[in-house]
């Protein structure tokens, strides 16, 4: 009796140790830790992570030059660094992810790691950690330099800004997933992630803000993906918006979210698209 307790004992503490050791956080850490050395070693992606945003920066400045701003309320600066932010989300979040998902797919990685014990949304996760960290980290070094470097004010709705960024990974996780489905192959990505990046940065007030357009025009930009991003990014920072465009922004995020989750629930291809 004794040995038999002490074996159902050693049974449990056994079971509990493997449990314990393959536990969402260290699964997530792991397919993290593994998606950012292949991310380091794909120098065309680390470029478009690293530089493209930078770059896209100083396009918009000198694009916004002959805009007059006064009506939209902001300088040049602020208006390009606030878009700055959307650029870094759409490309380092959603251009880098596309590919990512794609190349796992046709790679057959995320068939095997199906195959195993990770839950399907932790491996989307996973897979988008260290694009995640970059876009993150790039958002807190454009508000650091822009304080720092060009005289602009602290973010006035600090809430507002920290949500809008957090909305907006989130909601461009889910838009690349999405976009993946309908992505044969890498090479492809650049015509598939094109649509959403150009109707952004033309519509979701990234290149020019919502409150220079036509009135009818601005009232179905409003209803784009990342204009609500935009929205809450630009409050959080210059903060001028009022609670009901603020509860707006939030509100159209929210419903591209749900519909982003919905669709990657429904249709994201985990084999190969042959």
């Amino acid at each position: 009796m004794p040995t038999t307790l002490n074996g159902d004992r050693t049974t449990r503490t056994s079971t509990a140790g493997k449990s314990s050791a393959s536990s969402p956080r260290r699964r997530l850490a792991a397919l993290g830790r593994a998606e950012w050395t292949l991310l380091i070693r794909n120098r065309t992606a680390l470029f478009v992570a690293l530089l493209m945003p930078l770059l896209m920066v100083v396009v918009t400045k000198s694009s916004l030059d002959g805009v007059d701003l006064d009506k939209a309320g902001m300088s040049v600066v602020e208006a390009a660094l606030t878009a700055g932010v959307g650029m870094v989300l759409l490309l380092v979040v959603h251009l880098n992810l596309v590919s990512a998902y794609v190349a796992r797919r046709e790679e057959l990685v995320l068939k095997r790691l199906r195959t195993g014990e990770v839950p399907d949304h932790e491996i989307l996760v996973g897979t988008a950690l260290p694009a995640i960290g970059l876009a993150l980290t790039q958002c807190v070094l454009l508000v650091v330099g822009g304080v720092v470097g060009m005289d602009l004010s602290w973010p006035r709705r600090p809430d507002l800004l920290i949500g809008g960024i957090i909305i907006g990974v989130v909601l461009l996780t889910a838009l690349a997933a999405v976009t993946a489905t309908v992505t044969r192959t890498v090479e492809s990505t650049q015509i598939t992630t094109m649509p959403m990046f150009l109707v952004s940065v033309a519509g979701s007030g990234l290149l020019v803000p919502l409150e220079v357009m036509p009135e009818k025009m601005a009232s179905v930009c409003e209803l784009l993906p990342v204009t609500g991003v935009m929205t809450l990014v630009r409050a959080g920072w210059l903060g001028g918006a009022d609670s009901t465009d603020v509860m707006r922004a939030v509100l159209i995020s929210l419903v591209w979210m749900a519909l982003s989750v919905f669709a990657v629930s429904k249709w994201f291809r985990w084999e190969p698209r042959r």
